[in-house]
């Protein structure tokens, strides 16, 4: 399933709601909680963390994956072309700006 198939599925899924969409703001705060529990998970994989023992812990793929739900929430509420902004980022900061500033292999 490619990215515009998930825009389709989570529109679907958040057009059945009165209120659908957040705000950008609330949205946003979203997105900062979901990157707080990928850091959580990843410390407790690497050790540098333990999990409280009555505490459900996720995977990363399940946290990555919450995330990505709620980018596409601000992606769909914004009506941003995903694919477009990409490619154009790729082509102005990656292949222009940052193209030589680390040490290839």
């Amino acid at each position: 399933m490619g990215l515009d198939e998930h825009q389709k599925s989570v529109d679907k899924r958040m057009s059945q709601f009165k209120d659908g969409y957040r705000d950008n703001d609330k949205i946003l705060r979203q997105i900062i909680e979901e990157v707080g529990e990928i850091a959580k998970v990843l410390s407790y994989m690497d050790g540098t963390k333990k999990p409280k023992e009555w505490e459900k812990v996720e995977t990363l793929d399940a946290e990555v994956a919450d995330l990505l739900f709620s980018v596409i929430c601000l992606i769909n509420s914004n009506k941003i072309d995903p694919d477009a902004a990409f490619k154009k980022m790729m082509k102005e900061k990656r292949w222009k700006r940052d193209n030589n500033r680390f040490e290839k292999k």
